[in-house]
């Protein structure tokens, strides 16, 4: 049995009148990459924080590493690596500098992998992180977060504001690191395509609550895009059996479902439609048909 690194369970979080976190179930095992997804506001960072210790579990609990990172903080965040969107990080420091006043606190810093990072980035050590770039930046602070061999390395947002370049030898370093003695890491991202590259299991949240929840190729396998191309103009979209969304106009309509594509062939043809696509939905249209489903108003066929 893989060994569990996070738990949580029925974790409620409320500021004020909003309810950030509702009943949140959420768990990760050893050597396994987790992508939470959701809209701006949806819970991501709130449920990091927990994992963090950085907000105190007022209903629910949460376990990592099989304690309360609230009342286990040394033991529980010497085995984490973080980076946040803000990748805050002393600007009054050189890159050097930082390194090793970030190496004084990890008795498992590895400076011979920190070195080939920063190298790989072209990154000068001898710079004032005050002058560089965003980029170079979210490159530095990488460095720290997974140079100490972190059993777990937790990733808020670490592309947001980067191009392309950059986010591509930050996901490379990741991909290293998570092949190497198979760690576990926690990707947060409103990047579907990247998050669905580098995940193993998908977590959705949406208004603070799991709307999906499991490995990746199940949900894909669980979700069908399909094309259909109607004989004649419809004025309204047309209604189909476990559709999730549907959109198009006159003949041609797409429709996102999680049934039997045997009945939804059935459907189509009684409503004198023909599938001229039938393919496994992306993770972005499976959370576009999730988070954005209209509640249903007619029965559909």
């Amino acid at each position: 049995m893989a060994e569990i690194v996070v738990e949580v369970k029925a974790l409620t979080r409320r500021f004020g009148n909003t309810i950030a976190l509702d009943e949140v179930d959420f768990q990760a095992v050893k050597g396994k990459v987790y992508g939470l997804v959701g809209a701006n506001g949806a819970g991501k960072t709130t449920l990091i924080k927990h994992l963090m210790g950085l907000l105190r579990t007022k209903s629910g609990s949460v376990q990592v590493f099989g304690e309360d990172p609230i009342l286990h903080p040394e033991s529980v965040l010497k085995r984490i690596g973080y980076l946040s969107e803000e990748r805050d990080i002393p600007e009054w420091m050189s890159i050097d500098e930082l390194m090793r006043y970030t190496q004084a606190y990890h008795a498992g810093w590895d400076q011979t992998f920190a070195t080939e990072l920063l190298d790989t980035f072209g990154l000068d050590t001898a710079k004032k992180i005050k002058n560089l770039s965003r980029g170079m930046r979210a490159q530095v602070a990488l460095v720290t977060a997974v140079a100490h061999r972190p059993d777990l390395l937790i990733l808020d947002e670490p592309s947001s504001g980067l191009d392309a370049v950059v986010r591509m030898d930050i996901l490379n370093a990741i991909v290293r690191t998570i092949s190497e003695e198979g760690r576990t890491v926690i990707f947060s991202s409103h990047l579907l395509e990247e998050v669905e590259r580098m995940s193993d299991h998908v977590t959705m949240i949406h208004h603070g609550r799991i709307a999906l929840d499991g490995p990746l190729e199940s949900l894909s396998n669980a979700h069908h895009y399909i094309n259909i191309r109607f004989s004649k103009n419809l004025e309204t979209k047309p209604l189909l059996v476990d559709a999730l969304s549907t959109t198009g106009k006159g003949r041609s309509w797409s429709v996102i479902h999680n049934g039997s594509t045997q009945k939804m062939h059935a459907a189509v043809t009684q409503l004198d439609g023909e599938i001229v696509e039938s393919r496994n939905a992306t993770l972005e249209e499976i959370f576009i048909a999730r988070v954005g489903r209209p509640e249903p108003t007619e029965e559909a066929l």
